[in-house]
């Protein structure tokens, strides 16, 4: 069942007849409640229903998987990009309150970077770092929540390779904006539940061009990853109306320092060049800060 591309729902409609009572009563309640099952515990989804822990266990056994954590996750990969904005909302305030946000959220960044670490493909990455050096030109889209992500990486690889273009909205159309697009350039796509539906329209389109594409995303099974010649996995939690974009931060980060890496004359010129106009052009106020501020 883990492996098995068919539908949760209908696997559990097709074995209702074959659970136990209490079992009956944890399929009706996910049936219906889907959308906050995929964030309880074996334990509280038990109380929600009446039942025992002991019993969420074995109907999750009985459907296929090897534990609940497996069925969990299933329920949460089948609604990551149908949650609205509002039921986020909901979902945070069930497993957050004021005082105990700050630990939460950061306890699950750090699971968020765990995850990310275990899941993504370390050859792919360097793949990636490869085809960058190879790119005639580089085209990064992130759309809405990702914007800022695709604004970071353009503006450091573009210190570096000078060839990097962000694909936004803007006054031109975003395929307008890719029209010379072709086999010797890379297309970056970035994108989080809820992907962005211009942004998985780009990256089919890039690849009709035959463009080179990576995409950053969450899973191999997220429609970025569809038309990605390679797909770079970091995990982003949805259990709030804010993503979490720790992770995908990291592996952004790292694809930046393992770039700089193979060009450390280059960028040690640009910087050098930068630090002089930045000290003209007064762009940091350290100087001033020090003379009004001495220690």
């Amino acid at each position: 069942m883990e492996n098995n591309k068919q539908d949760l729902m209908r696997c559990i409609q097709n074995k209702f007849h074959r659970l136990s009572k209490g079992q009956k009563r944890i399929a009706e309640y996910i049936l219906k409640h889907y959308d906050k099952a995929a964030f309880l515990t074996a334990d509280k989804l038990g109380n929600s229903v009446g039942v025992s822990e002991s019993t969420v266990v074995r109907f999750a056994s009985e459907l296929g998987f090897s534990g609940y954590p497996k069925l969990q996750k299933s329920l949460q990969e089948l609604i990551k990009n149908k949650l609205t904005t509002v039921q986020r909302i909901e979902l945070s305030n069930d497993f957050m309150t004021q005082e105990s946000a700050l630990k939460g959220v950061l306890r699950a960044d750090m699971e968020n970077i765990r995850a990310t670490l275990e899941k993504i493909n370390h050859q792919t990455f360097e793949d990636v770092v490869n085809s960058l050096f190879k790119a005639r030109k580089i085209y990064i889209i992130g759309l809405r929540g990702s914007s800022a992500l695709a604004e970071f990486l353009a503006f450091y690889l573009n210190l570096i390779l000078d060839n990097v273009k962000v694909v936004a909205y803007g006054v031109s159309d975003i395929f307008e904006q890719m029209l010379n697009i072709d086999e010797q350039d890379m297309l970056i796509g970035i994108g989080f539940p809820r992907y962005a539906t211009r942004t998985v329209e780009a990256l089919a389109f890039a690849r009709s061009k035959k463009a080179n594409i990576v995409a950053i995303t969450d899973s191999l099974l997220s429609p970025l990853a569809t038309n990605a010649n390679y797909t770079l996995i970091a995990q982003s939690n949805i259990t709030s109306f804010v993503d979490s974009l720790v992770a995908p931060l990291s592996v952004i980060n790292a694809l930046i320092i393992a770039v700089g890496l193979r060009e450390k004359e280059k960028i040690s010129k640009t910087f050098s060049t930068l630090e002089d106009i930045w000290e003209e052009y007064n762009v940091y106020s350290l100087k001033d800060r020090d003379e009004k501020y001495p220690v």
